[in-house]
């Protein structure tokens, strides 16, 4: 038996990185596991409507996507310390120490517990390369012994569901887009993505720059505020606070490029979406994104670096024939989808 923690999940109301990893796998997963959530009262895991508490057995498996502390589980510990089931989890990131100066304070303070946490779990399965280093790199500094094996998993592209699109030639007479999808702060950089913008409008070039995310109530209201005001300036110019999957499509659709000029991911799920949707991307050249940018539709700049940003971006609104090649290279690259996600999660499980 599988059982999927879905304590956060049930109660999410933002979405993000996270919450639509744990919905994606949640809908591929379908009946072959059963969803339990963390009762902090009863100091354990509970199932169903009516709340029953979760018999597990030594070969059964608790699987987790979500975060967590012993504060805000109250008893995890010694769940952790004597389970009794295997233990299995999914590894995002190390964000929130590698970068806490811009991260939530929550997350920051949690963030070292919970990786010592997965030290005692049997399986974690890490997004990125990158980011099993960071998870095993923390291990070694805290002289942590860990029972854990650490695999790679490959998160899905089609975040929406749908079939892989294959998209027509560009049509030059419409004037080009570009579309930068992440939560509003400092670690995705739309401060910076908007000098980039500033300076081809001022160079004359013509296109629209649409940024979808929510606001971190935390970090991203000064460029929030810009982005606010900018639109009263700037008819070129589209801040989407709240947007669904639908709609982001569309954006896709009419997009010349999808703009990741992130300081910090886990894997970069915004790029491999694009990617999905046959969209080209352009990305800081961080090593997680070269993990999937290498293999084609993406053009990597410098990180923070504007000549390099301004350059590239302005090169994939005026050639044409670089950017079908671009366009070619995320049409014809493999992607996985959820539904193989899900399904190398239960094979990892399953033979374990």
């Amino acid at each position: 038996m599988i059982y999927y923690d879905t304590t956060k999940m049930g109660a999410a109301k933002q979405r993000s990185g996270l919450t639509r990893v744990s919905a994606r796998l949640r809908e591929e997963f379908g009946g072959t596991v059963t969803e339990v959530a963390w009762d902090a009262a009863r100091r354990g895991f509970v199932a169903g409507k009516a709340k029953a508490s979760v018999a597990f057995v030594a070969t059964d498996w608790l699987f987790t996507v979500e975060l967590f502390s012993e504060v805000e589980r109250p008893g995890l510990w010694e769940f952790v310390n004597r389970p009794p089931c295997r233990l299995a989890a999914m590894f995002h990131d190390a964000i929130p120490l590698r970068w806490p100066q811009i991260t939530w304070p929550q997350s920051v303070q949690r963030h070292p517990e919970y990786m010592k946490m997965l030290a005692g779990f049997d399986r974690v399965f890490a997004i990125s390369e990158a980011s099993r280093q960071d998870l095993t790199g923390f291990w070694r500094w805290q002289g942590v012994t860990p029972r854990a094996r650490v695999d790679l998993i490959d998160l899905g592209a089609d975040f929406d569901g749908d079939n892989r699109v294959q998209r027509d030639p560009l049509i030059t007479t419409v004037r080009p887009s570009l579309v930068c999808v992440g939560i509003v702060d400092p670690r995705k950089n739309q401060d910076f993505l908007l000098d980039v913008a500033g300076e081809l409008w001022r160079q004359a070039l013509d296109f629209d720059l649409h940024i979808v995310g929510r606001v971190n109530p935390h970090f991203g209201k000064p460029v929030a505020a810009r982005m606010k005001a900018l639109q009263k300036t700037e008819p070129r110019f589209r801040f989407h606070a709240a947007i669904n999957d639908r709609a982001l499509g569309r954006l896709y659709a009419g997009a010349r490029a999808v703009v990741f000029p992130t300081i910090a991911e886990g894997c970069g799920l915004p790029l491999l979406e694009a990617l999905w949707r046959g969209v080209p991307c352009v990305c800081s050249d961080l090593p997680v994104l070269r993990e999937n940018a290498d293999g084609g539709g993406c053009l990597v700049a410098g990180l923070n670096d504007r000549a390099d940003w301004v350059a590239k971006l302005r090169a994939l609104l005026t050639d044409e024939a670089m950017n079908r090649r671009l366009q070619a290279g995320a049409m014809q690259r493999p992607l996985p989808r959820w539904s193989d996600t899900a399904a190398a999660l239960r094979r990892g499980l399953t033979s374990a």
